[in-house]
């Protein structure tokens, strides 16, 4: 796969976004005319820097309104492409994009179009240049890539070819097969992005809220293996507008694309027969444990907690100051080490999550997986008689992890051979239901696709909820099995919850643990009896929740009395209660789910404005 990125993608002027794409290990990049405007450098100069770079120019764009105008502004049109012609020459490259014309003054008449791109096509193959059409899905005439197939198709000129642009074909909904009419000699470019699925006009759509492959919800691994069938061999190319992007860092996002564009390229060729290309993504059977970082004091605090939701201390490592808290299949491990990683984020972080084991089938097809998409690994030394389980680098610099699904009860107790000192583990809790992390909102999207690329794992629908100070983001990704759920969530209102957790923790990471259980009123009961700090909900709530699901008035009251938040959906029901924050940093969940597939967002707003009520007076 040959691939490229569109200037306009990444933030920063010409020469850092040139050298982020270069960096991140694109072939070449699309030269946005806007960025070429106001950089210093002459176009020979950014030509040289290129070259120097190791990236080719895979095109020069865009070009606007030439097809047909009336003549006295065919004649300006022509004259204007002449003089991209030298710019192109300097650039390095011999294609330009040529978008189909949305000025008012242009005429539908097709054999006017059809003499027009014939005389462009003869300037251009005169200069030794080419032009890539493209049908812009909110233009007036040609908006249809079947269309402008037939343009092309019907001028039959060595230097008139086409573009595809996966927004332009999939906002309109035109079906994928229709690529296999198109040639692929006359095929000079593949522009690609992702999008959510938005009401709103073409043109804002597309202005601002393209992503990356992966990020959104077109089906692009049917349209690129439409393209792969007919034979397709030029450049794969990204051209992204999106005000988060340009916002973020170009390093990143490069990377997130680079990283799309390989997954999409794998499951596309897959799609139309071809060998993989990346190793099979693996789904991860379940959290096999989650790890905190703590000081002593901290380590005592969550201890409470932890007892007072039914947890017991049931080992102790056998050479470290490292304690594992069980109930259920949930294992839960707090370090206290002296140094180490561990001890490096709580100082960072103070008590919180640090990493994450997820048991996996094959540990070697994840790492395998994991570097080819440019996901980091972690190593550290491993003292005699430790077992050495791989990991690579998560969200906010904690660690993912990967927990032979086959050892993983010999890990345990070689591992934690000497006896906890407490009380002995309830029967309340039985599994991680799903861990809750919270992002800057510009990082957002990166970590969903994070997680979608590297593992056999999807993206439910995005949420939006009202947090008191403002709207918090909210997506899941999960497991096929439903073993693994990570929700993510992110705003970019300053006082959302979401960005007081990131500003207190100083970055990003785990906000809340969700553990199921069988008897939600048993295990609230319970955990009340044991001391746990649990999150009050007002009266209000449990007078609307009666009206509105038609609950009997007794049931309600039990929730009443126990803070027992209700959902329920066409699957069946979701009942969850809340502790306070340890340290106002981790909070704990537990739910007891009914059929019911949801994470409770009809709730969400509820949740988030009781926990504003805990704020202290600078509103920590």
């Amino acid at each position: 796969m040959k691939t490229s990125i569109a200037t306009v993608s990444v933030s920063g002027n010409l020469a850092e976004k040139l050298t982020s794409i270069a960096e991140r290990g694109y072939d070449a990049a699309e030269i946005f005319e806007n960025d070429l405007l106001s950089a210093p450098q002459t176009a020979a100069e950014i030509g040289a820097m290129m070259r120097d770079l190791g990236l080719a120019c895979s095109i020069f764009q865009p070009f606007r309104d030439f097809e047909g105008l009336p003549p006295d502004l065919s004649g300006r049109a022509l004259e204007r492409m002449r003089r991209k012609f030298d710019v192109m020459e300097a650039l390095g490259t011999d294609l330009i994009l040529l978008c189909s014309n949305c000025s008012p003054h242009a005429s539908g008449e097709r054999e006017r179009i059809v003499e027009d791109l014939a005389r462009i096509a003869a300037l251009a193959g005169t200069h030794g240049k080419r032009i890539g059409y493209e049908a812009l899905a909110w233009a007036p005439k040609v908006y249809d890539h079947r269309e402008a197939w037939a343009l092309v198709r019907d001028v039959d000129h060595p230097a008139l070819g086409l573009v595809l642009d996966s927004f332009h074909s999939l906002s309109r909904g035109i079906p994928s097969s229709s690529i296999g009419d198109i040639r692929a000699d006359k095929l000079f470019l593949i522009q690609l992005a992702d999008a959510p699925k938005l009401d709103m006009d073409l043109l804002n759509w597309s202005r601002h809220f393209r992503c990356m492959p992966g990020q959104g919800d077109f089906p692009l691994a049917d349209y690129c293996a439409a393209i792969r069938k007919i034979g397709y061999q030029g450049f794969w190319s990204l051209e992204i507008f999106n005000d988060r992007f340009r916002a973020g860092s170009a390093g990143q996002v490069a990377r997130d694309g680079l990283r799309g564009l390989k997954v999409l390229h794998d499951q596309a060729g897959r799609r139309s027969g071809a060998p993989a290309e990346l190793p099979d993504p693996v789904e991860p059977g379940c959290v096999e444990f989650i790890e905190f970082a703590a000081s002593h004091d901290e380590a005592a605090e969550f201890g409470r907690f932890l007892t007072a939701l039914g947890f017991g201390p049931v080992g102790r490592h056998r050479s470290k100051d490292v304690v594992r808290w069980q109930q259920g299949n949930i294992n839960l491990v707090i370090n206290s080490e002296p140094e180490g990683l561990a001890h490096s984020f709580d100082m960072v972080h103070g008590g919180s999550v640090c990493a994450i084991g997820l048991a996996v089938d094959d540990q070697q097809a994840v790492l395998a997986r994991a570097g080819a998409l440019d996901i980091q690994r972690f190593d550290q030394p491993v003292s005699p008689g430790e077992w050495a389980i791989p990991a690579v680098r998560g969200i906010g610099g904690s660690l993912l992890y990967l927990v032979d699904a086959a050892t993983r009860e010999a890990m345990w107790r070689e591992e934690f051979p000497l006896a906890g000192a407490g009380p002995a583990p309830r029967a309340d809790l039985t599994v991680i239901d799903h861990v809750a992390q919270t992002m800057q909102y510009e990082e957002f999207l990166s970590w969903l696709l994070y997680y979608t690329a590297l593992f056999d794992m999807a993206k439910t629908p995005q949420l939006e909820i009202a947090d008191p100070m403002g709207i918090v983001y909210s997506q899941a990704v999960e497991s096929p099995g439903r073993g693994v759920r990570f929700t993510l969530n992110g705003s970019m209102a300053a006082n959302a919850l979401s960005s007081r957790f990131i500003h207190h923790y100083f970055g990003a990471g785990v906000q809340h643990i969700a553990f199921a259980c069988a008897n939600i009123f048993a295990a609230a009961t319970r955990a009340r009896e044991g001391g746990l700090p649990m999150l009050d909900i007002g009266p209000n709530y449990y007078a609307d929740i009666e009206a509105r699901f038609g609950l009997a008035a007794d049931l309600v009251a039990r929730m009443a009395a126990l803070n027992i938040l209700y959902d329920r959906d066409e699957g069946g029901e979701y009942f969850q209660f809340y502790s306070r924050a340890v340290a106002k940093r981790v909070f704990f969940e537990v739910v007891e789910r009914r059929s019911y597939d949801g994470y409770g967002a009809a709730n969400a707003s509820i949740r988030l404005n009781a926990q504003a009520q805990h704020r202290d007076p600078k509103g920590a």
